[in-house]
């Protein structure tokens, strides 16, 4: 067996360099102290092998010094890269200067020069209280990043589901997998939302860790007498963990992972409808009066028009002219009360971000930098309670205004005939209350 022997520090960057640029050009520069004009960069395609792996005390690194980065090309590149991302999003002089800091000490820690930045190797400068998202953002746009964190998916199923024994856990594991991914041989299935498959594991839980706590280590030993016994009595509960072990069980069978389904033409009911809320008024009024522009300019919005949180969330500033707000292939005319509002917080946010390139209507902090959307936290926060609560007391009120036209709330709040016949039977029973 042979091997290859190099002198450390002795070669030159060439990975990644343009064509046309001589070989000696990151070197020379390098060692003058020149700034490169790096215009592209490509990551070499290998990774250099470890001895053994340490964990970096950058504590200690930030009293030594680092070094200077390993690839002075991939270095230069993104410097750049940053530079000019920070100008396109409009971010402080003091977000740039901290992020270049961060920057140069991930590059300087590389194993492989030159290498994509694993995601791990940026995160680990929160020892040194350095702020990672920007820097996260700009080596996923420069095409440099790595990912290599745990999905927060995964991390959330293993935490659940850590009580149950194996095989139960793989089979579970592979019924989670087929309804976030879908299932593109038969049997077909098409992939569900994240919220759909977190909801429906928490349904099963109760019944597998009762399962897993009487000794059965598969889902495969379940009889109909155990799947209906677990089942709680009525009502919601017993809806709820009926539909998800439904699923589960119907899932694994189709897939010939299980035999049989336990639950195969057992009733477990519905789920109770409950039936939409007027709101007092004291309540609208105080958001409305809000003295931050933006928590009235929210309220305003969904009080008069009756948006959704995600409507509320993905509104752009392109999306409201002449009075009117396009949405989803409906135009609303917007309310006097509510124009007048988000005229106030455009000035708020043009005064507080005005180099912001976020599309968006609603910004904060944390999105302003940024071209996502904000949270959902941060519009259930400014409206002091969540969003449906007052579409539902906008539609209601509606449609005592009405007569009850359901037609009429179907135009004006883009509701299903279904939906609509659920607010009107609210409004019939407070009518016989």
């Amino acid at each position: 067996m042979g091997q290859q022997l190099f002198l450390a520090n002795l070669h030159h960057a060439s990975a990644g360099r343009p064509r046309g640029t001589r070989r000696n050009d990151a070197t020379t520069i390098q060692t003058r102290g020149l700034v490169i004009a790096a215009t592209s960069f490509r990551p070499v395609g290998h990774r250099q092998l470890l001895l053994f792996t340490v964990d970096r005390d950058l504590r200690n690194g930030r009293a030594s010094g680092f070094d200077e980065p390993a690839h002075p090309w991939m270095a230069a590149f993104l410097k750049q890269f940053l530079i000019d991302h920070a100008a396109h999003h409009g971010w402080s002089k003091s977000s740039i200067k901290i992020s270049l800091q961060g920057l140069a000490i991930v590059l300087s820690l590389q194993d492989t020069p030159g290498a994509p930045v694993r995601a791990s190797e940026i995160l680990a400068l929160h020892q040194i209280h350095l702020t990672t998202l920007r820097l996260l953002e700009v080596c996923q746009a420069a095409d440099v990043l790595e990912d290599d964190r745990t999905p927060v998916l995964d991390s959330w199923f293993a935490d659940i589901t850590a009580e149950l024994p194996e095989p139960m856990r793989s089979e579970v594991r592979r019924w989670f997998a087929i309804m976030i991914e879908g299932s593109k041989t038969p049997p077909r299935s098409r992939a569900r939302s994240e919220t759909t498959a977190r909801l429906y594991l928490r349904w099963c839980m109760p019944a597998l860790r009762y399962w897993a706590g009487s000794g059965h280590v598969s889902l495969r030993e379940i009889s109909r007498e155990e799947a209906v016994a677990v089942l709680p009595d009525s009502g919601n509960p017993r809806a709820g963990m009926g539909q998800g072990l439904r699923c589960l069980f119907r899932v694994l069978k189709s897939h010939r992972v299980l035999f049989l389904n336990p639950l195969r033409s057992v009733s477990t009911g519905t789920h109770e409808r409950r039936l939409p809320m007027s709101l007092p008024a004291v309540v609208i009024r105080d958001g409305l009066n809000s003295p931050d522009p933006a928590s009235a300019a929210v309220v305003a919005l969904t009080a008069f028009h009756a948006l959704r949180s995600g409507d509320l969330r993905n509104i752009r500033l392109t999306d409201i002219h002449s009075g009117r707000l396009h949405l989803e292939g409906r135009v609303i005319p917007l309310a006097e009360p509510v124009r007048v509002r988000i005229q106030a917080w455009l000035s708020e946010r043009t005064q507080r971000w005005p180099n912001s390139a976020n599309p968006h209507l609603f910004i904060s902090k944390r999105t302003a930098i940024r071209a996502k959307p904000v949270g959902v936290e941060w519009v259930t926060q400014r409206l002091g309670l969540t969003a449906q609560a007052i579409r539902e007391d906008r539609i209601l009120d509606e449609l005592h205004a009405t007569g009850g036209d359901v037609r009429r709330i179907c135009d004006l709040f883009g509701l299903s005939i279904a939906g609509a016949v659920r607010y009107s039977s609210a409004l019939d029973h407070s009518e016989r209350v």
